[in-house]
């Protein structure tokens, strides 16, 4: 079986779907000719040709907006926001079009729509370049909010969100398109092709949208992560020798919260990652999940480590980023109480 990187196997997802239906179009900022500013959409104007993959203005909101108009008539528009720090301007439209077309028409239209964006941090792109923003979405009824962290899922949930007949936000981990990263920044890069999940079956296939992998088995504490964090929490839980369960959420909204539930059943104590800023995060409403659904399971209260609240600090990127150090603490911090 091939090996991938993240890359590859989003870019393999597009190839799939766009042979298996002509009605699927690719557009973006740069993802034409140049093929997306990280590569995913790679070769796909040559294959398709540029009525099927063609490079949009730079105007999220019109982006959005374009993709609006093709859905409802029929096409299926798989967009790219270049980094998810710019799809702000595309929020009104995402919030009021994207999200409510199915209950204002009362299912007479639909909205089969996948918005990819690339997200987070470690790659020194400052403010703009690496923030987090998925909680504004999973807030949003109408939309389903997908976070891969391998290649292999990475191209199973991508053919999976365009086949859905309801809107995707696709967030994409930057940080890991190239290798698994362990929140050391200061130690070589580790490709892909070492990892087991990097091997990626040819042609279709698909990883179910709304159902949560449970990446490492243990007893004594349940780790939620999703994106970069599940290798970051994969690392630190070894490193400090913690029989911990890892699950990687892979989907935020539908929410697997059966595995999440069976998890803190089993083990009593629940620690939540995210690189999203603290206040509001997606941590937040986990948290208050576990609280309200494993309440009498519980042994200690329920742990976040998080980002700060503050913009994305290029000169302090490492202390923002919630990494080895900062696991180690909370994980020391939900296993004394």
């Amino acid at each position: 079986m091939p090996t991938m990187n993240m890359i590859q196997a989003l870019n393999d997802a597009h190839k799939v779907m766009m042979r298996k239906d002509d009605d699927i179009v690719v557009f973006g900022e740069d993802v034409g000719y140049f093929g997306g500013v990280f590569r995913v959409t790679e070769g796909l104007q040559k294959e398709f040709g540029k009525t099927r993959v063609f490079d949009a203005p730079i105007s999220e909101g019109g982006i959005v907006a374009t993709a609006v108009g093709m859905a409802t008539y029929g096409l299926k528009p798989l967009i790219e926001i270049q980094f998810a720090d710019y799809i702000y301007p595309g929020y009104d439209q995402i919030v009021s079009e994207v999200a409510k077309i199915r209950y204002r028409t009362a299912a007479e239209w639909t909205m089969p729509m996948v918005i990819r964006t690339p997200y987070g941090g470690g790659i020194f792109g400052g403010q703009t370049h690496s923030q987090s923003p998925e909680s504004l979405f999973t807030h949003i009824a109408g939309l389903k909010v997908v976070i891969p962290s391998t290649p292999y899922d990475a191209k199973g949930l991508l053919i999976a969100a365009i086949e859905d007949p309801d809107p995707v936000i696709f967030f994409e981990p930057k940080r890991i398109y190239n290798g698994p990263f362990d929140g050391h920044h200061d130690r070589p890069v580790k490709p892909w092709s070492k990892h087991p999940a990097s091997e990626v079956p040819e042609g279709h296939y698909t990883v179910p949208i709304g159902k949560a992998a449970v990446v490492r088995e243990g007893n004594d504490l349940t780790v939620l992560a999703y994106g970069t964090m599940v290798h970051v929490a994969l690392a630190a839980v070894e490193e400090q020798g913690v029989d911990a369960e890892v699950i990687d959420l892979r989907t935020l909204v539908p929410l697997d919260i059966a595995t999440i539930e069976a998890s803190v059943a089993k083990t009593g104590r629940c620690l939540i990652a995210q690189e999203a800023p603290r206040t509001s995060g997606f941590a937040a409403e986990l948290s208050a999940l576990v609280q309200e659904r494993c309440f009498y399971h519980l042994e200690a209260p329920v742990e976040r480590v998080t980002g700060w609240d503050t913009p994305y600090p290029h000169a302090y990127e490492w202390a923002y980023f919630p990494g080895p150090k900062r696991m180690k603490r909370a994980l020391e911090k939900v296993m004394a109480d």
